[in-house]
């Protein structure tokens, strides 16, 4: 189950928002072995596409050197699908290699109606994909 805040609920769905309609993706970070998703990193989609993100290489390196440096993990890792619902795709689980992520989704395909989002997250492990409840709470 992911336990998170609404703050950043709120920050994830902004982020795939301004994205739209090109596919938004992120990080949340949080101290190393806690499971809580405290500090929202929006990362570039260096892609530019509406059906398929990619974190920049140079720029994932450095937050792991400095999700390193402040003893953190990546706890979230977002991204938005802006013309389907949000579901992991074929590709989106080919890339899932952290196996203690909890993999959340926002649809944007009703984004221009500004429609209620479908917030999901995942677990995926060995190309196998578990939805997992999400408990979206004020504070921890």
């Amino acid at each position: 189950m992911l336990t998170i805040t609404q703050a950043l609920v709120d920050q994830i769905v902004a982020h795939a928002r301004q994205d739209h309609p090109d596919e938004a993706c992120g990080v949340v970070a949080g101290p190393a072995g806690s499971g809580r998703p405290e500090r929202f990193i929006p990362m570039l989609n260096a892609a530019r596409s509406p059906t398929f993100y990619e974190f920049d290489s140079g720029d994932l390196l450095k937050l792991y050197r400095e999700m390193d440096d402040r003893d953190e993990e990546p706890v979230v890792i977002y991204h938005s699908h802006t013309a389907t619902e949000a579901y992991p795709s074929r590709t989106d689980i080919s890339y899932a290699n952290e196996p203690g992520a909890h993999y959340v989704l926002v649809s944007t395909a009703d984004a221009d109606d500004a429609g209620p989002f479908q917030f999901r997250s995942y677990r995926i492990l060995d190309g196998e994909v578990k939805e997992e409840e999400v408990t979206i709470v004020e504070a921890y």
